[in-house]
């Protein structure tokens, strides 16, 4: 099986997206060229698997920031919903967490970048990640989507590091204790 990973922007106040999905916020931060450890992410992952409101805000970016094969997770997404300039880059898939994990694993992916607020805690909940980088963008949104929601029990973290950079945008760096 795959191993889970979580690379992710909160707004200060802990939502990944306003209530209508927009994400201005985080796609308007100026960070001052910093990567951030994206790249470093980025090269330890063989494809992504996304959820249908994060495919959603970000099927429109160009250049496509992605350059690893991307699994949508949608009931009602069909590949028809794909645009033609992501043809062969993004499919569509309806699976449980365990079954696209599996799939990834099938696909020789060695470990899976996931993205989204609804795929995260269903992958936490399923026990399917195993660290997370979360981003604190400097910016209160008041209200949205959080990243988290409600757990069966405890998910028990181990803090490896947090660091800040010039921007003002703050990253943590957890293990999920299994």
């Amino acid at each position: 099986m795959p191993t889970g990973h979580v690379f992710i922007g909160t707004s200060l106040d802990g939502f990944i997206a306003r209530r209508d999905g927009d994400i201005d916020w985080l796609t308007g931060f100026s960070s001052l060229g910093e990567d951030h450890g994206y790249a470093a992410h980025i090269d330890r992952v063989d494809g992504i698997i996304m959820g249908r409101g994060t495919f959603e805000a970000v099927k429109g970016f160009e250049p496509w920031p992605y350059d690893r094969p991307v699994l949508v997770l949608s009931r009602r997404l069909m590949e028809t919903d794909i645009p033609d300039a992501l043809r062969g880059k993004v499919e569509i898939i309806n699976a449980s967490p365990p079954d696209a994990m599996k799939l990834a694993g099938e696909r020789g992916w060695r470990g899976v970048y996931l993205d989204g607020g609804a795929v995260i805690q269903s992958f936490l909940r399923a026990g399917l990640i195993d660290d997370m980088v979360i981003s604190r963008v400097p910016v209160l949104i008041g209200e949205g989507l959080p990243l988290f929601g409600p757990v069966a029990g405890d998910v028990a973290l181990e803090h490896v590091g947090t660091k800040s950079f010039p921007s003002g945008l703050v990253q943590s760096f957890y293990r999920v204790r299994k």
